[in-house]
């Protein structure tokens, strides 16, 4: 049966004007050995014209731009070394012009503003009666199809009307440190998870302890480049090891940054050709403590890996993979809080079906258990998750989405067991959402695509995507849903 939707007009587009400056190396380090000397032989007078040239045509699109020249110039630093000048004598001027010209902006949200997820904001002070502060992320894609994350603040009214603050002018990228400990045979999985061959491994790890740092690790890949003759297949072992040790991060963004200015954008190698599809999700521990976690596919050139974001207050973020057998393919998404002690995890390993997976770290994935295949004809290709199931007193509701025929994408959604989430109770037999003559033209046509929903004022609040492109909401009533659901 057709359940009522009721869509909203807000649109979320994307937006060109919305810049970072990224670290840019035109053509390798030879080229830059060909560059940063014509840098340098300019007479000051001309150096200091070229700077102020510079600052006067940038400084009012980025957040302090002159730090992220000086942060460029230190990357090539190594360069400057082998070209036999010392790069601590150089002058503020002509360090920041060097760094200068290996800087690129970069549009985070030219090409597409789509596939989006909402949680409850940490602050709920200063509302009205059935109101809802809201933080909203969006998978934002610009030059390349490169996704980051970025963010937008809103209020739910009291009619579950949606009202967001405009987006800042400025686009800030966090700080990033590798401070993270490792656990040896965790790390020892992932590797074996990713096929490298653990003879070679021990090369690198027999020198480090059950626990190691960033800085130990890369010492040990140190000495096993000095002490060894290493073939090729050796070498991709340690850039194997790097590339997996890179994944593990954390960032902070400046305290005076507004939310829609802060942007996590791809640092490590393993998300080099993009961060897809965030689900991010309130967790509420046994303690009661609240985090915020997401899930999210990270791109590389070879390989895709499932990763895990957690914050308290959106300022400070930690990255890491997700571990395990089945911490395997896209969409991911975790339960709001433990389902009989244990963190709880919808997948979708095979492509095609929905699994839930269940364990004691929410680092480590090592069971699943298929609940829900392709039923109707709307979803005969695929089904999977949109997003972090949703608590009610009759039970979890699962937005999902399903391929049909000329791939064609609806939502629907299904009703899980409260104790046992194993239990399909019930389901949609017809879409929830098909694509309207609007959503289906755009980037990816025939497409609607959710991340996650939440629950207010006894309707499900949707974000949605339309055709991968841009963005909006849209509702529904909880009683309508759960009447007209088909049940087992």
């Amino acid at each position: 049966m057709t359940i009522n939707v009721d869509r909203k007009d807000i649109r979320f587009y994307p937006n060109s004007k919305r810049v970072i400056a990224r670290y840019y190396m035109p053509g390798g380090d030879e080229r830059a050995k060909n560059i940063i000397p014509k840098v340098l032989s300019l007479p000051d007078e001309d150096i200091r014209f070229t700077l102020n040239r510079v600052l006067t045509n940038f400084s009012k699109r980025h957040r302090n731009i002159s730090k992220v020249f000086q942060k460029h110039f230190d990357n090539v630093k190594h360069i400057i070394k082998q070209l036999d000048v010392d790069p601590e004598t150089l002058s503020r001027e002509k360090q920041l012009l060097v760094g200068s010209y290996f800087t690129m902006e970069y549009s985070i949200e030219s090409a597409a503003f789509f596939n989006p997820s909402i949680v409850e904001d940490p602050d709920q002070t200063a509302l009205g009666e059935g109101e809802k502060r809201v933080i909203t992320s969006f998978r934002a894609t610009g030059e390349g199809h490169i996704s980051s994350i970025v963010f937008r603040s809103g209020i739910i009214q009291k009619n579950n009307g949606l009202k967001f603050d405009p987006p800042g002018d400025l686009v800030d990228i966090p700080e990033a440190v590798k401070r993270h400990v490792y656990d040896k045979k965790t790390f020892l999985d992932k590797l074996s998870e990713m096929s490298v061959q653990k003879e070679l491994i021990d090369m690198v790890m027999n020198r480090l302890d059950d626990h190691f740092t960033y800085g130990e690790l890369q010492a040990s890949i140190k000495e096993s480049l000095e002490k060894n003759d290493l073939d090729s297949t050796q070498r991709k072992v340690i850039k194997d090891c790097n590339w997996l040790a890179n994944s593990h991060y954390e960032i902070t963004f400046s305290l005076d940054t507004a939310l829609s200015e802060r942007v996590i954008y791809p640092i490590s190698d393993s998300e080099k050709n993009g961060i897809e599809d965030a689900r991010f999700v309130r967790f509420i521990d046994d303690d009661g403590s609240v985090t915020y976690y997401a899930t999210y596919t990270a791109f590389s050139d070879f390989t895709i890996l499932p990763k895990l974001i957690e914050t308290s207050d959106f300022y400070h973020f930690k990255i890491m993979p997700i571990n395990g057998e089945y911490a395997q393919n896209k969409g991911l998404a975790l339960f709001p809080k433990k389902i009989n002690g244990k963190y709880a995890m919808m997948s979708r390993i095979d492509g095609v079906n929905n699994y839930i997976m269940f364990s004691d770290d929410i680092h480590y994935w090592q069971d699943a258990f298929k609940i829900q295949e392709p039923r109707y004809p709307w979803q005969f290709i695929q089904i999977g998750n949109c997003g972090s199931p949703i608590e009610t007193e009759k039970g979890w509701i699962l937005l999902t989405h399903g391929v049909g025929p000329m791939r064609r994408y609806c939502l629907g959604a299904t009703l899980l067991d409260l104790k046992d989430p194993t239990r399909v109770l019930g389901q949609t037999g017809e879409p929830l959402m098909r694509p309207n003559d609007e959503e289906r033209e755009g980037y990816v046509p025939n497409v609607v695509y959710s991340c996650g929903a939440m629950i207010n004022n006894n309707e499900l609040i949707i974000p949605y995507a339309m055709a991968d492109y841009a963005s909006t909401f849209a509702t529904v009533s909880l009683d309508e849903l759960f009447e007209k659901m088909v049940y087992q």
